[in-house]
This record gives C-alpha cells, structure tokens and sequence, in this order.
C-alpha cells in the first residue's frame, strides 16, 4: 500500500513539472509594462498624457510610432486601462491594474476595447465595421476604445472609409493607432491625431532593467553579457527580453559574456579592435590569423566585417567628437585602446575603411564562401591601408616625386605598388611613348591652349572626330550622334575644324545645332565645312561594324572556341564583347580597323552563343 501511494505521489510530480512546464510564459509577456510607472524609456510621453489626462484634455485620437520592441501595443493597452479604470472617479493616469475593466484590458478580452491587425484585415469592410459599431455606446466602460496595429497596412479605400469618422467621432469613442512605418500614413489621418514618437530605449536604463529583472528570476548575469544583449537589443525592450530569456535557458541560469558571444555569433570586442589595427598597419599575415581564429570560435564572417564597420564609425566619431568615448557600452579598454587609434589614423583613411568595408559586407552576404570573400576583403583593406591620400598623391605628382609622404606607414606586402605606379605616370606623358599618352597629352594641351577654348568649358576639346561623336551621345543628343555616326564621312579633322561629305538629306538645322552644341561644350567656335569633292572615310558605323566582323573571325579561328563548337554542333557564335572600354580600343591603334588581339595580356573578351 505504500509502494502504490508512493507511485501515485511520484505520478502526481512529473504531472506538475509538466504543467509548469505548459504554463511558462516568456520574459516578454511575464514582464510586459501594466502602468505608465512601469514603462521604461519612454517619459516624455508619460508626462505629456499624465498632463492631459489632469487637465481634462484628451486627444480623441492617438498614434504611436517608433521601432519594434519599443511598446507601442503595450502603451496603447495602458491608455485604454487609464482611461477606464473604475477604481476612479474619471480617466486617471494611474489605472489599478485590479478592477475588472483592468483585468479584461490586459488580457485582451474587454468587450468595449476592441483590437485590431491591420495587417491581416485591410479592407474597406473591416473599417466599415468600427464606423457602424461606434455610435452604440460601450457595454461596460467609461469609453469605447478602438486599437488598430500596423495600422500603416490598411489600404487606401480603408483610410478614406474612416476619415469622417476619425475627425468628428462620437464623444464616448477613443481611437489609438499603432505602427512602425509613420511615413506610410496618409496626411489627413495624421493631422486628425495626437502623435507619439516612441523613442529607442537608452543602453543603460536597458542595462539596469534586465539586471532588474534577472534578479527577480532568480538568476545570475554578467554586466558584459548584459551589454552584449542591449547592444544587440538595438534599443528595443522585448528584443532585449527575447535575448535574456534565451540566454538564461543556454546558460541553466547563469549568463556569462562568452555565452552570449557563442550564442549571438558575435566576434569579441577586444579581438575586433586588435584585428582593425591591425588592418590600419598593413599586417596581412596576424589580420589573416585574427579572423581565421574567431572563425574557428564560431563567429559568423559577417558578423565580424559588421562589427569592423561599427568600430570604424565609433572611432570616426570619437575623431570628431570626444565625447563618444563615454557611451556605456565601451569598456574602458576600449576606450583607452579605441582613443590612441583615433588620434593615430586620419579621416581619409577612416573613410576608405568604412567604404571598402561597407562594399565588402556586401560581397560576403552573397558569397559561396563567406570566410574567403572576408579574407580578400582584409586583404583589400591592408594593401589599401598603406595608399597615400588623395590629397598627397596629387602633392606627389606636383613635385614629381613618386617617393612616399613622411606621414604614411611603411609599405607591407604590396603597399609600394601604388608609389611605382605614380612614379612611371610623369615620365611615360613627358615622353608620349604609346598612343593613350600621346593622346592625353593632346587633351590637355587642347584644354590649356587659350586658341581651343576656355578654362571654363564643360569638355576638353575631342582627340579626332569618333570621340566627337562620343561626346554627342555623352550628352543626350541622339538623334545628331546617329546622324554624325552613320551618315557621315569624315574628310578631315583637326580641332576647332571638320570637313564632312554626308551620304543622305540633312535636316536644314543640322549644321547650325551641331556647332551650337560644340561651342557650349568645348567654348569654341567650330568651322564645318560639307564638300562633295572628297569621298572621305568610311563611317563610324562601318568601321564598327568591320571591328566586330575582325573580332568574330578572331573568335572563330581560337581553338577554345573551335572545341566550342565542335562540342556542341548546334551552338552558334552571336556576339564577341571586348572587355575594353570603346575609347580605350579605338585609341590603342592609328588604324581604327586594328581588332581585339587575343594574345594582348590586357585583353580578355566574352563569347555569346
């Protein structure tokens, strides 16, 4: 008998750890705000409702915006117990939270505070319910109150239907809306409410909140770990909630900062800051290592480039200000080592960084291989780390001198690539050895030249008459670029000078618009000259059209493209697309027939079939 009546006890236990188990309700709703005096972060508007419910001047209608988290639903539960608590004599900013209208509020079952998702009813018949039913007076309460989330998602007709309603609502009707895309709102809904703005909740009143509350839970959390969380939290309140409460189950009650590490993916703070030093130094080799270590400590590569770019603003702005050394959730090695880093690094490499950076998050959300587009990201931003700035390379090519500034680190790795390159650019101009640089030199000697024009004119004179035409379709105008592209043949160029023989009836204004256009780009008075004595060169069209046909036949005599074929019988070769730009191809010969040379180690082309 005692054997059986211990069975039915240890019966009766497992049943009620699994009934506790049911009942248990997460962080967010367990400590969800009952009373103003509970919400956090959110004063000022406590005191605008605490003042307007005393002077007895209520809005009619409410919006509360703000991002998610923040308690926007939970503010609107709160207005509707306050303003029909019994315990009062009339609408007080302190509901008891215990009558029965309190209770039913709260627990979303009031049958005169009616809410509803905009998100999943957005029609015109769903509003055309609340229009109907407000001129019935509520059951229970002192006011009828309707409650509408998301409101931003109701559709157009849904809006119209309730502006009538909205502005001149009858005296025991409340309205509260709620959302997070204000912007979305028609104006004639938000100059008929009295607005909220919600703001984020500040990292250290969250800080003390959740410490507030892990105590109340019996439980025990490291003050870094709670600042992983209100940084993660982003300001918001049940985010921070979720946060904990999934922390304290991965950690049986004990949150420690490495847990919350693991558990959020996050790379340590201090091991950021050392891995963008040494980024800023150039060291590729321990940047490397740095990453591959936290990779194999389960950061996510993301995260970590994330985390590069959020230590790039911060010391941006302690840089500019200060005073951001102060925030909360910098400990004060950060501090220390983030202030050193500041003074050391300028603002055009700090901006460099955030550039690369913010491209190269980018780059790795969308790579098969996250880990291997965040090394060549590092490996990008500690070649780039040792560039001179803008400013002092254009110092260097003043000079002439390709040598590095006296400010910049030493080159590491491939830091010196970018000097010898500068430091080839003057000789290789100076000599005009090869057609681009004799060709710039013409430019700038055309721009410089008070004869060709004035320094303020929008484009430096054209090199020969295809950048002319270039120069047409450059600015939009269409229909002279095709005249001049496939019904013209040059008889002779030289700058400021054009002799043409065109093949068709010109528009009579066609000369007259051509020079306009000319002298408000290049500031000169152009002389064009139609003959019929000379036949001219082929058009620019021909001529491209016999590039490509040179480039096709290129492409059909290379074996890969031959093996190509043979492989599929039935493919066909519809297009060869030189990677060069068109100017860069036309000024690499004299001879504007000269084709893609598929042995140039500069030239890469792509086969459409």
């Amino acid at each position: 008998m005692t054997l059986k009546n211990a069975h039915k006890w240890g019966t009766h236990i497992k049943m009620s750890d699994k009934a506790q188990s049911q009942n248990y309700r997460v962080l967010a709703r367990k400590y969800r705000p009952s009373d103003f005096d509970s919400l956090i972060g959110q004063q000022a508007m406590v005191r605008t409702l605490s003042n307007a419910i005393d002077s007895g001047r209520l809005a009619h209608a409410f919006v509360l915006t703000g991002v998610r988290g923040v308690g926007k639903t939970t503010t609107a539960r709160i207005i509707a117990k306050a303003l029909n608590c019994t315990v009062h004599d009339g609408p007080s900013i302190n509901p008891c939270g215990a009558c029965d209208n309190c209770k039913a509020i709260a627990e979303s079952r009031h049958v005169d505070v009616l809410e509803m998702d905009a998100a999943s009813r957005t029609g015109v018949d769903d509003i055309r319910e609340i229009i109907e039913s407000v001129r019935y007076a509520p059951v229970s309460a002192r006011y009828k109150i309707y409650i509408i989330d998301e409101v931003h998602m109701l559709s157009k007709n849904a809006f119209n239907a309730l502006l009538k309603t909205l502005e001149e609502p009858p005296e025991h009707v409340k309205f509260i809306f709620a959302t997070t895309e204000i912007r979305k709102l028609p104006v004639t809904v938000l100059s008929r409410c009295q607005r909220f703005d919600l703001k984020r909740v500040e990292a250290d009143v969250l800080i003390a909140h959740l410490a507030k509350l892990v105590e109340q839970e019996g439980c025990k959390a490291e003050d870094g770990a709670l600042k992983l969380i209100a940084r993660a939290a982003e300001g918001s309140v049940r985010d921070s909630l979720s946060l904990l409460d999934q922390a304290i189950a991965h950690g049986a009650g004990e949150v420690t900062e490495s847990q919350v590490r693991d558990m959020l993916g996050l790379a340590d703070r201090a091991l950021v800051l050392d891995l963008f030093e040494q980024l800023m130094k150039g060291d590729v080799a321990t940047g490397l290592a740095t990453l591959r270590h936290q990779y194999d400590a389960g950061a996510d590569p993301a995260v970590v480039l994330n985390d590069l770019l959020e230590v790039t603003h911060w010391l941006t702005r302690l840089k500019v200000t200060p005073d951001t050394g102060t925030d909360t959730l910098v400990s004060e090695a950060e501090r220390t080592q983030g202030g050193e880093m500041a003074q050391n690094l300028s603002m055009p490499h700090l901006t460099r960084a955030w550039q690369m950076l913010l491209k190269g998050l980018g780059e790795v959300r969308t790579a098969p291989s996250p880990i291997a587009a965040a090394e060549m990201v590092l490996i990008r931003l500690c070649y780039a780390a040792n560039l001179p700035s803008p400013a002092d390379l254009v110092k260097q090519l003043q000079s002439g001198s390709g040598s590095t500034p006296s400010g910049a680190p030493a080159p590491s790795g491939g830091g010196g690539n970018v000097h010898a390159i500068s430091g080839q650019q003057a000789p290789q101009a100076s000599t005009g050895q090869g057609p681009t640089a004799q060709q710039g030199a013409q430019v700038l000697a055309f721009k410089n030249d008070a004869s060709y024009g004035d320094d303020h004119a929008k484009h430096p004179m054209p090199v020969d008459f295809e950048k002319l035409v270039a120069l047409f379709n450059a600015e939009k105008e269409a229909s002279l670029a095709v005249l001049l592209k496939d019904h013209v043949r040059l008889v002779n160029y030289k700058p400021g000078s054009i002799t043409i023989r065109t093949l068709r009836q010109i528009p009579p204004d066609f000369m007259m618009r051509v020079k306009s256009c000319l002298k408000m780009w290049t500031g000169v008075d152009w002389q064009i000259t139609i003959t019929r004595d000379a036949e001219g060169e082929i058009t620019i069209r021909d001529k491209e059209i016999a590039r490509d046909k040179k480039r096709r036949d290129e492409a059909l005599a290379e074996p890969i493209v031959k093996a190509l074929l043979s492989s599929f019988p039935d493919a066909e070769l519809i297009h060869v697309r030189d990677s060069r730009a068109e100017e860069e191809d036309l000024s690499a010969s004299d001879d504007p027939l000269e084709g893609v040379s598929f042995d140039d180690a500069d030239d890469t082309s792509e086969f459409d079939f």
